[in-house]
């Protein structure tokens, strides 16, 4: 008999948690502010500006100056190219977009006060095409977004200045989800990324091998 209470005080715990909403609250501009919810808990998790890039410690001249440019070489071939990212895009949206519609818009998006402004002074041209590139995207993308998200009154701005070199991104963008949704979204999506993954890595050993075997090929001529 205790068992079943037990098992019932678990479902209940359970079906409570599935039900409570978490997300956060992202402040865009001079300083970047992301505060988080969960429930009837609110906590800020992050707030600054940009941090002074940290003076790197002197580090010991090795005898082999080429050990060190293959070193750098091998930390660079590990960063995923943009071909792989491209691959993992295709890959994740077609299950994302499933999961995203089996979870019935309980993605919920507000406020959404976004603008962008491209500084274009140091080239008029890239600055005008990329604008042209980024409404496109947004035109194009943003429909999709509102039939799979709850998203009840989106802004976004962009424009071009010329006046100016930096581009700046402001506003503020809040993102709430249920529990119980983003663990059905997470594992509609789970082994999908887990297949690119493990190809990815395929890939990226097969071509950490390509240098070591062309090299012994050379010796033995």
């Amino acid at each position: 008999m205790v068992w079943r209470w037990i098992l019932g005080i678990l479902l209940l715990l359970t079906a409570l948690l599935c039900w409570t909403r978490a997300g956060a609250l992202i402040t865009l501009g001079d300083a970047v502010r992301v505060d988080m919810k969960l429930g009837w808990f609110r906590f800020q998790i992050f707030s600054g500006t940009e941090k002074p890039a940290k003076k790197k410690k002197a580090k010991k001249k090795k005898e082999d100056g080429s050990a060190d440019e293959n070193a750098g070489k091998k930390k660079s071939s590990q960063k995923p190219a943009l071909a792989d990212i491209w691959d993992a895009v295709q890959t994740l949206a077609p299950p994302l977009k499933k999961a995203l519609g089996r979870a019935c818009r309980g993605i919920h998006i507000a406020p959404m006060r976004l603008s962008l402004v491209i500084g274009g002074q140091q080239d008029p041209a890239a600055a005008a095409k990329l604008y042209g590139e980024i409404n496109a995207g947004i035109w194009s993308g943003m429909p999709v977004l509102e039939r799979l998200l709850d998203i009840p009154d989106p802004g976004i701005h962009t424009e071009v200045d010329f006046n100016t070199e930096k581009t700046q991104v402001t506003g503020t963008v809040g993102i709430s989800i249920r529990i119980g949704t983003a663990l059905a979204v997470g594992f509609g999506i789970a082994f999908p990324a887990l297949r690119w993954f493990l190809r990815y890595r395929k890939k990226r050993r097969k071509n950490e091998r390509l240098p070591a075997s062309g090299k012994s090929g050379t010796r033995a001529a």
